[in-house]
């Protein structure tokens, strides 16, 4: 069977292969990120399998081992210590075409350390829990895979579906270890009725109904990608809560995720907000179908999603991940809310990751003005994290301009604008003189109302040759976008438009060189 199945797989491929020769692709390494995930080449989508093991993070993803767009669902790999330098391995899961075209749609893995689903030869032992998209029959199910390689090869269970409610619309199972009822917990979404329904099981194989949740919150798009973690209260050591994050993609707000923070007692779970509201998780046009690590030490939470590529062609991939965030809770006037930050782990790494290539400035005060920030050759790779503090008068907009490009008489012809308005206590992005044509009309400015006293803001600015994360406050509000400058837009600019600016502090660490390691 095995080998039948490799057979049909590398028929796929070849067919493909010699396709793809047939047609004339541009390739766009100005535009390959250098410390965000990218596949080394073809489509990827969603973050499956997420899984810490040995001192080593896996990332399984939704990829098309045959093309540079969606199609053929497998499951990719690839691993990383430090969540910057990824080492990419061979398909884990491929899709079938032995009886019935299945698709191996999103889902996660666990550590049956135990031996629960008597499937494991090893400690190691992974667990995949993923759904089974078959077209041919328009019908969705949960299947399991086992690995006891170290999550290198699965195999899947020969009594698969465990969950079937024979629905064309029922997906992206994620599972978790639940130590109160010392059972399995899985969160799987019914998209068409904005739903999440939650199952237990005590070996991974047979799964009973626990209760649904929804439909609640933003409901104008299918619900897909849920999961369900305990997060702690910064401040409140004893006090933790529940969060259930939902991605809803669809053509009113594009891409977008929703979380909702309760409480879970093991069977149901009860939001503590009224059901008609709307928690962001991320104000950008393109962060989604984010899940968590699973089996992290030290009770880390940290969660990385896929950014929805849009209109714009690279090649010889298509889509990447956001940077890995650290994820947890804080108390505001208006209830609990979500804190995301980048990764500790990366952030600890920076001055190695950079080279000691760093642009450092303290208490420079603006007014009116727009000047150039560091030397060049530290920004013209189009790969920095810049962390600053900006003390801004009222009345006055203040920020950066990054991926910029200026004719002769110092005007400029490309640039992408981030700015603060002080007035009006909101962070904007102005991408109307960028983008190669490739974005969205009414993506071109995106703005963010920010809850911190007037006139103080925090940032880090994380641009990625394409991609641009910008985290604000401490993590109280993160966008995430693209941008596709030309290959000599690469200049950083410091701007205040008003009365004066103080740029109490500023970093900017280079980590263009990355991608030479």
């Amino acid at each position: 069977m095995k080998t039948k199945v490799l057979l049909n797989f590398f028929l796929i491929f070849l067919y493909h292969t010699l396709l793809a020769q047939e047609q004339k692709e541009v390739p766009t390494p100005q535009w390959r990120p250098v410390y965000h995930f990218t596949p080394l080449k073809n489509w990827t989508n969603d973050p499956n399998g997420l899984i810490y093991l040995n001192g080593v993070y896996h990332l399984y993803n939704q990829q098309n081992p045959f093309e540079n767009k969606w199609g053929h669902m497998s499951w990719g790999h690839a691993t990383t210590t430090d969540l910057v330098h990824w080492k990419h391995l061979p398909i884990a899961i491929p899709e079938s075409i032995d009886k019935d075209t299945t698709w191996r749609f999103s889902g996660s893995a666990v550590l049956d350390k135990n031996n629960t689903s008597g499937l494991c030869k090893s400690k190691s032992c992974i667990v995949a829990v993923y759904t089974a998209h078959q077209p041919n029959l328009k019908k969705e199910s949960q299947f399991i895979a086992y690995s006891n390689d170290g999550g290198k090869t699965f195999t899947n269970y020969e009594h698969n579906p465990v969950i079937d409610l024979h629905k064309k619309d029922f997906r992206d199972p994620n599972v978790f270890w639940f130590k109160k009822t010392k059972q399995w917990v899985m969160t799987v979404a019914l998209p068409t009725e904005h739903k999440v329904r939650f199952y237990a099981s005590n070996d991974l194989k047979s799964w009973n109904l626990l209760s649904e949740f929804g439909p609640q919150g933003y409901i104008n798009a299918g619900w897909e990608c849920p999961f369900l973690i305990q997060l702690p209260v910064t401040g409140k050591p004893s006090l933790q809560k529940w969060v259930l994050m939902v991605s809803a993609g669809g053509p009113e707000r594009g891409p977008f995720m929703q979380y909702f923070v309760g409480d879970f007692d093991g069977t149901k779970f009860k939001s503590d907000n009224p059901s008609d509201t709307i928690l962001t998780v991320d104000y950008g046009d393109c962060f989604y179908a984010a899940i968590p690590w699973n089996n992290l030490p030290g009770n880390k939470k940290i969660f990385i999603g896929w950014m929805v590529p849009g209109r714009q062609e690279t090649y010889p991939w298509k889509g990447q991940m956001s940077i890995p965030r650290d994820i947890n809770l804080k108390e505001t006037n208006n209830g609990i809310r979500l804190v995301q930050q980048p990764s500790s782990l990366i952030k600890n790494n920076l001055v190695k990751f950079s080279r000691n290539n760093v642009i450092e400035m303290k208490d420079v005060k603006m007014t009116n003005q727009e000047m150039t920030v560091g030397k060049r050759e530290l920004t013209q790779g189009n790969s920095f994290w810049l962390e600053t503090e900006l003390i801004v008068e009222p009345g006055t907009i203040a920020g950066f301009k990054i991926a910029q490009k200026k004719d002769n008489n110092n005007k400029p012809i490309e640039e992408v604008e981030i700015g603060y308005d002080a007035l009006k206590n909101q962070l904007y992005i102005d991408k109307s003189k960028s983008g190669n044509g490739k974005i969205r009309k009414d993506k071109l400015v995106q703005t963010i109302d920010l809850l911190n006293e007037k006139g103080k803001i925090k940032m880090e600015i994380l641009f990625d040759k394409s991609s641009l994360e910008i985290f604000i406050n401490n993590g109280e509000r993160v966008l995430t976008t693209y941008i596709f400058p030309e290959t000599d837009a690469n200049e950083l600019s410091a701007f205040a438009s008003g009365k004066n600016t103080m740029i109490k502090s500023l970093k900017v660490w280079d980590l263009s060189n990355l991608e030479n390691e």
